[in-house]
């Protein structure tokens, strides 16, 4: 089914097409036309539209002072710009593989141009290999119009993003449409690499949200959760009380 609304903007490089469709409430990037890669309000430009990215600021409930953040597939800047608007002082690198995608955030979708904020034009796998950054979490949502990055799904990724973490960082995966062969394979990869300190919850709409801890297994208390829950969604406007309660019923 194609994307109901009026294209504005495209631009073809060398891995394909970029779309930005306009609605009379929305703006949407697109890869093919047909699928959401990455949807804004336009009544709430800084807000997370999606739900699998409001969910995966769950993460941010196991960190006690977020001072960076690393988001692997910046695709139109929404986890990014919701980070960047609230919380003033936060550094956030973020990591795009086509410089056409990343064009299109800034000119379209309001990503700020900041020296709080880093665009590396890079191969997510590279990126993660070479980087010096330590990072209190990273976000991977490493998608193309045909599905999940191989990227995502590799021992030496998931190492190096770990290696890449605060002691107490956490490493936060969107896992959506996979084959089950791939998703088994990315389990098991991801609990070896991270012994078993691996939290799940699956939202509606059968995006799965992963959690890897790069050291300390949190303890998951109701209560607690859900007034991490209360305070963070007051500072990012999102939600976030569903989520908590989702996590722990998934425990």
């Amino acid at each position: 089914m194609d994307i109901k609304g009026t294209c504005i903007a495209s631009v073809t490089d060398e891995h394909g097409p970029v779309y930005v469709y306009q609605t009379p409430k929305n703006l949407i990037l697109s890869f093919d036309g047909k699928i959401y890669q990455s949807c804004i309000k336009l009544n709430n430009i800084n807000g997370l539209n999606l739900a699998y990215t409001q969910a995966m600021m769950t993460a941010l409930f196991f960190i006690p002072n977020l001072k960076t953040a690393m988001i692997m597939g910046l695709g139109a800047g929404s986890i990014a710009k919701n980070l960047y608007h609230a919380f003033p002082d936060l550094i956030i690198h973020t990591v795009e593989y086509r410089q056409a995608v990343a064009d299109m955030a800034i000119k379209y979708f309001g990503v700020p141009v900041s020296d709080r904020l880093f665009i590396h034009i890079d191969d997510a796998a590279n990126y993660m290999k070479k980087t010096q950054v330590k990072t209190d979490v990273i976000f991977s949502d490493l998608y193309s119009s045909e599905g999940m990055e191989s990227d995502q799904v590799d021992s030496s990724y998931l190492r190096h993003c770990k290696n890449a973490l605060t002691f107490d960082g956490v490493l936060v995966l969107n896992i959506c449409h996979t084959k089950a062969q791939l998703k088994e394979k990315f389990d098991q990869l991801l609990d070896k690499e991270f012994e078993g300190r691996v939290l799940s919850f699956t939202i509606e709409g059968g995006n799965k949200i992963v959690f890897a801890f790069n050291n300390t297994m949190p303890l998951l208390v109701k209560s607690e959760l859900i007034d991490k829950a209360i305070s963070l969604q007051a500072i990012i406007n999102v939600p976030m009380k569903r989520y908590a309660e989702l996590l722990f019923n998934h425990v």
